[in-house]
């Protein structure tokens, strides 16, 4: 998935619990105070943020802080935080689930209908429970559908957010009393502010579902820390906005405003909108539906991956970490979240649910500070996509603030704290009687980041599919090194099930150093320096495009995946990947060996990637020992003048260029385009052509439909080559996709 769409997952995440379930609740303790209690936690949340960004830049795997946390400090934390974290996202699901419930029957009663009576089971609670079951569902279906379906609900619910914000500053132009429901702003004292701090602190613990996610999101390393720092951008004013109207904008109807948001619960914001704009009622309860529904999207599909996770570590029994034949889900997993989400949304009312939630969380977010720390000793040269600043102040200032909220919870809640002692009891039983004789050692990899041969400044990547594609590969690959005096790094992409650890998948590894260890021959007999690569990833594409980054890749040279139709195998997914987001130049190579090249065809017009195969071409002729031709093709109607404008045009491209061979040049004039380069290249034995367009649809991929017609019919090896040129990045396009 895009940056885009991990930023959508964690403004998921978040925005549920915050705005529409708990803002009436926090208001009714701590009163105006709220304001100041939101902005406390933002400021609060953000030291542990940037040590989620740092350390979400350096791991990519499923497990998110438990991971972390497992890898770098003594036994039995890791297995603790895995275990905290679980029941914290779980009990935040029960949260949204007893939200959606509240909204749900709200409806319900409004349309007047009437649903059978449970006993001891209210109306609220029977719906969450059922909407427990349908969540989960969508979340055994997949990651694919959990995407789509989060990124439209979390769109359409911020635009109600800044709608219902709007409508109450409106409505307040028009009340010249409303500062007075600001008076006095601490009716219960900093008290309530703390306490409202720690009872919706979970309404910032996105950044946990984002760093879960990093397995399935493109280059981790640059999207996580700006997906997480995005979020809280789009989360903590609108927080801020929320509080303000929802406590200036109303009447209290005989009492404060904040008694009287307090009073209405879950529904404050509902009945906030239905008193300052029409219709508001109904949009918001839109709105409590759609939030509560992300959110429970977002932090099912976390809580499950988390369970998933400790299994695979033996943490947990294996049949958590089983994955289902047909979904490719952790469907156990998911079934033993759903369990405990249900147990505590019946058991506990929503207060003390939210509070044992915000408990866990604070203890987990605790470890991740302190791994953070200790990470910074213990390897310090561990590639990092964002750096937190003053370390270890801030990580301190994050131990100090959470440990502080959570232990004064206990003043507010103390069930929540009993629920919390007797979930952290159990897992010291489940640690010392399972866990810790089951438990294996993780591989270390650290070390593998931490030590870094001198490279040279240049660097080709080279990515073969299939044994026959090494050597041509390999040729072109060398040539250009030996000409830039750089190195060749080869990478074997091994594409594992979806849902399944990366660090735990060896299938097809084999036949990826097989591969590799042939093009380590082939450069050595060149005396190119070289380097091996064996990636596992869940999208090969995803698996090359990160290694082009992390190796700084000048170029990447790669071939088609299968040995169907040349277009068809352009319409992979990897290649459109591939050449959409390479962060360098990208080279194509259709075609069997290179032996004897006689000839070098360039096909060419005025274009930055046709300039590319006119670079590259000094180099391929060297080592290919071949003369060059430089064709172009012009309008046959074209003037004298046009045409002497085309022959300086190739004289200029090519005269700094370190030929060593001839170089012919060649203006035809036709309006076949296709005919006239299929009837050069009869007399060649390699084809170089540069892409005109920059991405889209096949027919646009590589210019026109001249190139398609050309390569198919071609009949000798092509080169297609496409220049890296920055782009702006389309959020729009990805958005619907859940790209």
């Amino acid at each position: 998935m895009s940056g885009f769409s991990v930023t959508m997952i964690g403004v998921g995440a978040m925005i549920g619990a915050g705005i529409f379930v708990l803002t009436g609740i926090a208001a009714g303790g701590a009163g105006p105070g709220l304001i100041l209690a939101f902005a406390l936690n933002g400021g609060v949340t953000l030291f542990t943020a940037m040590a989620y960004a740092e350390l979400g830049s350096c791991f990519h795997d499923a497990g998110g802080g438990y991971l972390w946390v497992k890898s770098s400090l003594p036994h039995p934390n890791g297995f603790l935080s895995g275990w905290m974290s679980w029941f914290a996202h779980a009990v935040a699901c029960s949260l949204y689930a007893l939200g959606f419930g509240a909204y749900f029957g709200h409806v319900l009663e409004g349309f007047g209908v009437s649903v059978p009576h449970v006993p001891y089971l209210p109306l609220e609670k029977m719906l969450a429970v059922l909407a427990c079951l349908v969540f989960s569902y969508i979340n055994f279906r997949g990651a694919s559908e959990t995407g789509k379906a989060g990124n439209i609900v979390t769109m359409a619910k911020v635009v109600i957010i800044l709608l219902f914000v709007g409508a109450g500053a409106w409505a307040m132009q028009g009340m010249p009393e409303w500062k007075g429901n600001f008076t006095p702003f601490f009716p219960v004292g900093m008290g309530g502010v703390f306490s409202a701090m720690g009872l919706t602190f979970i309404a910032f613990q996105g950044y946990e579902v984002i760093a879960q996610c990093s397995e399935e999101v493109m280059d981790p390393k640059r999207n996580i820390p700006r997906a997480i720092f995005f979020a809280l951008l789009i989360v903590i004013p609108i927080y801020l906005l929320v509080a303000f109207v929802a406590l200036g904008a109303i009447h209290g109807e005989g009492m404060p405003t904040w008694q009287f948001l307090g009073k209405m619960k879950e529904l404050a914001v509902v009945e906030a909108a239905r008193q300052f704009f029409p219709g508001g009622g109904v949009v918001l309860l839109i709105g409590g539906l759609l939030s509560t529904a992300s959110a429970l999207i977002a932090t099912i599909y976390s809580s499950s991956r988390v369970a998933f996770a400790m299994a695979r570590d033996h943490n947990l029994p294996e049949f958590l970490g089983k994955i289902h034949a047909g979904k490719k889900t952790p469907h156990l997993s998911i079934v033993a979240s759903a369990a405990i989400v249900i147990l505590m949304a019946v058991s506990l009312p929503i207060e003390d649910v939210a509070s044992a939630a915000d408990i866990m969380f604070l203890l987990v977010f605790l470890q991740v500070n302190v791994t953070l720390i200790r990470m910074r000793k213990t390897h310090p040269n561990l590639p990092r996509g964002y750096r937190v600043p003053l370390v270890p102040l801030i990580p301190v200032l994050g131990i100090v603030t959470q440990l502080f909220i959570a232990v004064y919870m206990f003043f507010y809640s103390p069930m929540a704290w009993i629920s919390a002692g007797a979930w952290l009891a159990v897992g010291f039983v489940v640690y010392k009687g399972y866990a810790s004789k089951r438990e294996e050692l993780a591989v270390s990899v650290l070390a593998l980041a931490d030590a870094e041969a001198a490279r040279k400044d240049y660097q080709v990547l080279v990515v073969p599919f299939r044994q026959e594609q090494v050597r041509p590969l390999m040729r072109i690959a060398c040539a250009l090194a030996k000409n830039y005096e750089g190195e060749v790094t080869a990478v074997s992409v091994v594409e594992a099930p979806k849902g399944v650890r990366l660090n735990r998948y060896s299938g097809g590894l084999q036949e990826a150093r097989t591969l590799l260890r042939l093009g380590e021959n082939i450069a050595a007999a060149a005396g190119v320096e070289f380097r091996r690569v064996v990636k596992i990833s869940h999208r090969r594409s995803y698996g090359i495009l990160e290694t082009a980054r992390e190796e700084k890749s000048n170029f990447i040279l790669l071939g088609p995946i299968g040995k169907g139709g040349w277009i068809h195998q352009l319409q992979e997914i990897v290649l459109l990947n591939v050449l959409d987001h390479a962060p360098c130049n990208v080279a194509i190579y259709r075609g069997e060996a290179l032996t004897e090249v006689k000839r070098i065809l360039l096909a060419v017009e005025d274009t930055l990637s046709c300039r590319l195969a006119i670079n590259i071409a000094p180099a391929l002729s060297e080592e290919l020992k071949s003369p060059v031709t430089i064709l172009r093709t012009i309008d046959p109607d074209a003037g004298k003048a046009e045409e002497q404008g085309v022959a300086a045009w190739m004289e200029d491209v090519i005269k700094d260029l370190p030929f060593r061979v001839p170089v012919e040049k060649q203006v035809i004039r036709s309006h076949k385009v296709a005919k006239t380069i299929l009837e050069n290249v009869r007399e060649t034995d390699l084809l170089l052509m540069g892409a005109s367009r920059h991405v889209g649809a096949i027919s646009s991929l590589f210019g026109t439909d001249v190139t398609e017609a050309v390569v198919e019919k071609a009949g000798v090896p092509v080169l297609l080559l496409k220049r890296y040129q920055q782009q702006k990045s389309s959020r729009f396009s990805g958005i619907l996709s859940g790209r």
